[in-house]
């Protein structure tokens, strides 16, 4: 990896913001990856949130908001679903899965036709934080978002405990501890929303101390750190979510010290980080995001060279045109299975605009931006 300096990561922030910005779709909504087949015209809750709070982030701010715009449209086209489904549950009938809300959406805010893993709940949980972070930010008002908060609290509050895919679209017989750490930090920035009635904030503050009680009695593995979901032994780096930005441990508590280190371990090898050890997709690479992920722990935790290691190896995984992709091969787990996936769908996803904004988070943690560097 060669060497990269402070403006070569302003140039990378400024390559990110114009990637993202030319992507993001007219009606607000921010593709996953538009060159790839398998994602073409679809948006996640989860990609579109984490992107949307990294262009907040960065001062994009019109960008940023009109993708909450776009989710508060596509939650009030779900209104009538929610309330068919509550009616059905506190009746004592169990919805399919079939029936639950989607994780990802067309660009017009509506259910795609394309078969998918599609019941995912953390999406819901990361867009009300995400959200509420980027109102009290920028000092917007959340009434403008009050029904999509609404919907989406009222869906979480009812279905929070449901086994349901993780964040890779897998294993949905269980309870994963990315999805419950998204769902509490969701909750509790509804909790302290000013949008919604008192009830329904109390609520959401005693089922995310619920959600939190379970995680840390339920989801933790033998070795004293948070597990990939409840019931294995197994890492994921997807649960670096719960202590940085979700909150559900403190940087300073010995679970989240210890969950940390597990992962750096486990999954994190010349900078570049795993999903999980077990990963075969694309033959189990390494994904610039985690490693930004992994770097934004640390940077919050004051070990500012260790997260500028990190965002460094993200910054030289780009091509020549900037672009960063899902994963990169340079230390595949399972090299084997990596023909099977290029046939089924050709070359890796790239640009991926989630890379692209992790990138944009983690420098922003380390002061630099597009317009500035205070990375002294």
């Amino acid at each position: 990896m060669s060497f990269i300096t402070d403006n070569d990561v302003q140039a990378a922030v400024q390559r990110g913001i114009e990637v993202i910005t030319t992507y993001q779709n007219e009606s607000g909504a921010y593709p996953a990856c538009e060159e790839f087949s398998a994602y073409r015209g679809y948006c996640w809750l989860r990609d579109g949130s984490f992107i949307a709070d990294a262009m907040s982030r960065q001062g994009a701010v019109v960008s940023a908001t009109n993708f909450h715009d776009w989710c508060n449209r596509a939650m009030a086209n779900l209104k009538g679903q929610v309330t068919e489904l509550l009616v059905k549950a506190r009746s004592g009938v169990k919805p399919a899965q079939s029936d639950m809300l989607p994780t990802r959406f067309t660009f017009d805010g509506e259910i795609g036709g394309d078969p998918w893993w599609d019941f995912q709940l953390d999406g819901y949980g990361t867009w009300l934080w995400a959200v509420h972070t980027h109102a009290a930010r920028h000092n917007l008002p959340l009434e403008q978002w009050k029904i999509g908060i609404q919907v989406a609290a009222e869906y979480l509050l009812e279905f929070w405990d449901t086994p349901c895919y993780d964040w890779w679209e897998e294993h949905d017989e269980c309870q994963h501890n990315s999805t419950l750490g998204a769902i509490y930090a969701g909750l509790k920035a509804c909790a302290a929303s000013a949008v919604l009635a008192p009830e329904l904030r109390s609520r959401a503050d005693t089922t995310a101390d619920t959600i939190r009680n379970t995680i840390l009695t339920r989801g933790v593995a033998s070795g004293n750190y948070i597990s990939k979901w409840i019931g294995t032994e197994a890492v994921d780096a997807s649960t670096l979510s719960c202590i940085v930005p979700f909150g559900v441990l403190a940087l300073d508590d010995q679970l989240a010290g210890a969950t940390l280190e597990r992962i750096e371990q486990e999954l994190c090898v010349n900078n570049g980080t795993h999903r999980f050890a077990a990963d075969v997709f694309y033959g189990g690479g390494q994904w610039p995001l985690l490693s930004c992920f992994l770097g934004w722990n640390h940077a919050r935790a004051g070990r500012r060279d260790r997260a500028r290691e990190l965002l460094n190896w993200a910054i030289s995984q780009a091509d020549e045109n900037g672009f960063v992709p899902e994963q990169v091969d340079q230390q595949l787990l399972h090299p084997a299975q990596q023909a099977e996936w290029i046939a089924k769908w050709g070359a890796v996803a790239k640009p991926l605009l989630w890379s692209h904004a992790m990138i944009l988070t983690l420098a922003s943690e380390l002061g630099i931006t597009a317009g500035k560097n205070n990375n002294q």
